[in-house]
């Protein structure tokens, strides 16, 4: 079992985010900064990361900004709209001890399709979900606040992905506080523009 300052057991999905959306999802590269910078997070926590792609063969792969970033994370591709296929509800099991319950960091596209319906199983399989609301988006930037409102209302916790770093960390003592401050750092441009585009 994981155990890190507020959050136990944080894992990170990120919803099909492919380079056939580019153009088409409001905010669109705004998502893909925040995805990169939570990937470092997870890098730097050694946090169990997952990501989708929507049928590849028809809609290609991932944005290559995140491919350096997935080399330890599980890739997966689906049909189904939730993230939570039958593959990835067993890798997620296997994941921790005894099946212990998840605290899983969301972001991605649609929010109001599959990054939706990947909250709601979540939750319904018994998991803590954290919407990073300045790291999910949709085709119409209207459906955006509706969908957050849903999955805030169904028991997520809608945050940001600065306060989940925090909230992760939960204590400046760990070894690891000087490279995540160097990443808030770093990301503090891309992070501004994602929270004024998204939110």
């Amino acid at each position: 079992m994981v155990l890190r300052g507020r959050i136990n057991n944080p894992v990170l999905f990120v919803c099909d985010l492919q380079e056939k959306f580019r153009t088409a999802i409001y905010g669109f590269d705004k998502c893909v900064l925040t995805a990169q910078k939570l990937l470092k997070v997870g890098q730097i926590l050694q946090i169990p990361t997952y990501a989708t792609t929507q049928l590849a063969s028809k809609l290609g792969p991932l944005v290559p900004e995140l491919h350096p970033l997935l080399v330890n994370a599980k890739v997966l591709d689906k049909s189904l709209f939730s993230m939570m296929t039958p593959e990835l509800r067993a890798r997620l099991d296997e994941d921790g001890d005894d099946g212990e319950k998840k605290s899983v960091a969301l972001v991605g596209i649609e929010s109001h399709i599959c990054v939706l319906q990947t909250c709601l199983d979540l939750l319904a399989a018994g998991h803590e979900v954290y919407v990073v609301a300045d790291g999910v988006s949709s085709c119409n930037r209207q459906e955006v606040p509706v969908a957050l409102e849903r999955m805030r209302r169904e028991g997520a916790v809608v945050t940001t992905s600065e306060s989940w770093m925090y909230e992760v960390m939960g204590d400046a003592k760990i070894s690891e506080f000087r490279q995540m401050v160097g990443l808030v750092r770093e990301s503090k441009e891309s992070t501004t523009l994602a929270l004024q585009s998204l939110l």
